[in-house]
C-alpha cells in the first residue's frame, strides 16, 4: 500500500513539508556517470532520487520527464541521480546497464544498487520512485509510480526558489516520448503485468507444476482474457519461460493498446529471430517499434520488446510470438 503522505502543493509557506533526511547512498555496489556521491557532497544543491530498473516500462514512461527535468534544472541548482535498483538476475550485469544508459540517454549520475542496499535504506518499495531533498538535506516530497508529473515539477520549482531566493521558469516542460516512453492509453488497459516464470506466474493455462524446471512439451490451449499458454518444448523455471526447441510459441489473450514482453536469448551474445502474430496473422498496422512490417524481429539483447502497438478501436485479441530457434527467455508481459 503507498505511503499517503500528500502530493498537492499547498498555496501557503508550510507546503513540501519534511518528510526526513536524504538516507546515505553508501551500501552502493558501484556508480555510473560519476565518481560516489553523498548526502554531504550534494548539501546546497536540491536533489531529485530516481528509482529505477531499466526493463520497467512504468519507469520508461517517466523518463522523458526525468530527462527534462536534468537538462532544465540543473543549472539552477538541481543534481538527478538514478538509483538502479534490478528485478531480473540479467539487471545486475554492468554491461547491461551500461548499454541501457546509451539507450536511453541517462546522463545524470547513477547508483547501481545491485544489493539493494540504497533502496533499504530509503525503505523504498517501488519502481519507479523519486524522493525529492532540499539543499539542507531533508527530503521534502514523493511521488510513487507515474503520472502527477506537472505535481512533480514544481515540487522541483518550489525547492529551486527557496535555495534561490527566487523562482526559476516556471513553464513546466514539454516532451515528445516515443516507442516504450509513450504513455498507456488507461482507457483500454485490461490486461496488467504477467510474469512468466513459476515464482510469480498468474494466468498460466497449461500450468502443470510437476514439470516446472525441467523441459516439457506444451500443448495449446483455449485462453479467456488474460490467460496464457505455451507451445512446443519450455522449461518453466522460477525466473522464467525457456525455449529448448524451434519455432516454439507463447500466446496471451489481452485487452490494450501495447504488448511488451521482457526477454532475452539465454545465452549472451547470440540472436534469436522471431516472428509476432495479431489474432493468428501478422499485423503490419499494429508493430510495435521492435517488430518490422511482416511481423519478424530480433531477440539479441535483454531487455524491455516493444512487440504490439495498436492504433484505432481497441477490443479483445489473441498475441502470439514464436521463436524460430530456441534459448529465448521469457520473463514478464507488461500492457499500455
Amino acid at each position: 500500500m503507498l505511503r499517503t503522505v500528500a502530493h498537492h502543493l499547498a498555496t501557503d509557506a508550510g507546503a513540501l513539508p519534511v518528510e526526513g533526511h536524504l538516507p546515505s547512498f553508501e551500501r552502493a555496489t558501484t556508480w555510473l556517470n560519476s565518481d560516489p556521491l553523498t548526502p554531504e557532497k550534494v548539501r546546497g544543491r536540491v536533489v531529485l532520487v530516481d528509482f529505477w530498473t531499466y526493463t520497467c516500462v512504468n519507469w520508461l514512461r517517466t523518463l522523458p520527464y526525468i530527462r527534462a527535468w536534468a537538462a532544465k534544472y540543473a543549472d539552477a541548482g538541481l543534481t538527478m541521480i538514478g538509483a538502479h535498483t534490478p528485478e531480473f538476475g540479467f539487471e545486475h550485469d554492468l554491461d547491461n546497464v551500461r548499454a541501457s544508459l546509451g539507450r536511453f540517454d541517462v546522463t545524470w549520475p547513477v547508483a547501481v544498487d545491485n544489493d539493494y542496499g540504497v533502496w533499504s535504506a530509503f525503505d523504498n518499495h517501488y519502481w519507479p520512485a523519486l524522493y525529492l531533498a532540499d539543499t539542507e538535506g531533508r527530503l521534502r516530497y514523493h511521488h510513487f509510480g507515474e503520472g502527477e508529473y506537472e505535481m512533480s515539477e514544481m515540487a522541483v520549482q518550489r525547492l529551486l526558489a527557496e535555495r534561490n531566493g527566487q523562482p526559476p521558469d516556471q513553464t513546466l516542460v514539454e516532451v515528445n516520448p516515443r516507442g516504450l516512453e509513450v504513455s498507456a492509453d488507461w482507457r483500454y488497459v485490461q490486461s496488467g503485468e504477467t510474469y512468466l516464470g513459476y515464482g510469480q506466474a498468474t494466468g498460466f493455462a497449461g500450468e502443470d507444476p510437476q514439470s516446472f524446471d525441467r523441459p516439457h512439451s506444451y500443448e495449446i490451449q483455449p485462453l479467456r482474457l488474460n490467460e496464457w499458454t505455451l507451445t512446443g518444448d519450455w522449461t518453466v523455471a522460477r525466473h522464467a519461460a525457456i525455449s529448448n526447441a524451434p519455432n516454439d510459441r507463447i500466446a496471451f489473450r489481452f485487452h490494450a493498446r501495447d504488448v511488451n514482453l521482457v526477454m532475452g536469448p539465454a545465452q549472451r551474445g547470440t540472436s534469436i529471430p522471431f516472428r509476432v502474430l495479431l489474432d493468428g496473422a501478422p499485423a503490419p498496422d499494429a508493430k510495435g517499434d521492435d517488430v518490422t512490417p511482416d511481423g519478424t524481429g530480433m531477440l539479441d539483447e535483454q531487455r524491455t520488446y516493444q512487440l504490439i502497438r495498436q492504433t484505432g478501436q481497441i477490443s479483445e485479441r489473441t498475441f502470439e510470438i514464436e521463436f524460430l530457434e530456441p534459448g529465448a527467455e521469457g520473463y514478464c508481459f507488461t500492457f499500455g
